[in-house]
């Protein structure tokens, strides 16, 4: 008879606030005896630091460990190419737990399928495995919540933006929306406050670093220091105040 296979789980965490990951992921969580979480060098992770106090001893941990953590590497290397190559490595990894009919839960702050590390994983697996994904709060909807700030009022449209987009792509694009969300701050952060003036929207922009974490802050937009804004930071233009 045929081993089973198991089922790769992409679990939304949240975005940081342990108390906002949804009953089903803890429930799956709690169920799968391989937990996997990407993480840096050296590192615990935002994501494992969520769902850490909800492990039991029996289960099986698998960081998956990235080789680079900045876009900028020396040439020769190519940066889309090494990344491409882990995940390739990963999804190996993997599968082997899978093939031998284990379950393995992908943990992933946020939401899985929003800027999150996993997609990269379903796209290489979820066609020749049972993969299930359970949506998380993402971070985007963290700040907001924290910030205080309405997003899209009526029938207003929301742009969610990358801070490494070009200056004038950038600035097209804030241009044209009525509400948007700049996410991957981090060295960015100079250009991205830069297009906002231009454009007459930094009275209403609003930045906060790693909403709902422990360490979580909120800084007016031009008393920020360029050099210390994190990756998990993130600047919420929101829509006009529709007063109905």
């Amino acid at each position: 008879m045929m081993q089973a296979r198991g089922r790769l789980i992409g679990l939304g965490v949240g975005p940081g606030d342990p108390e906002l990951i949804t009953l089903k992921a803890l429930r799956l969580l709690r169920e799968s005896p391989v937990v996997a979480y990407f993480v840096a060098k050296g590192k615990k992770g935002n994501a494992f630091g969520i769902i850490e106090e909800h492990l039991v001893p029996q289960q099986t941990l698998m960081p998956l460990v990235y080789p680079v953590t900045t876009e900028a590497l020396p040439a020769p290397l190519s940066y889309e190419q090494v990344i491409s190559d882990f995940y390739d490595a990963a999804s190996v990894e993997v599968a082997a737990h899978l093939d031998a009919g284990r379950d393995v839960a992908v943990i992933c702050e946020g939401d899985p399928f929003f800027y999150g590390s996993y997609m990269y994983l379903h796209d290489r697996l979820a066609e020749r495995y049972d993969a299930q994904v359970i949506p998380g709060v993402c971070s985007m909807l963290g700040g907001a919540s924290v910030l205080g700030a309405p997003l899209v009022y009526r029938n207003q449209s929301l742009s969610v933006l990358s801070g490494v987009l070009p200056h004038d792509e950038l600035k097209r694009r804030l241009a044209d929306a009525d509400a948007a969300v700049i996410m991957k701050l981090g060295r960015n952060f100079t250009k991205v406050r830069q297009v906002l003036e231009e454009l007459g929207l930094a009275g209403r922009a609003l930045y906060v670093e790693r909403a709902t974490m422990a360490n979580q802050k909120i800084v007016a937009l031009d008393q920020v220091e360029p050099m210390s804004s994190p990756y998990f930071s993130l600047i919420i233009v929101p829509g006009e105040r529709w007063q109905g």
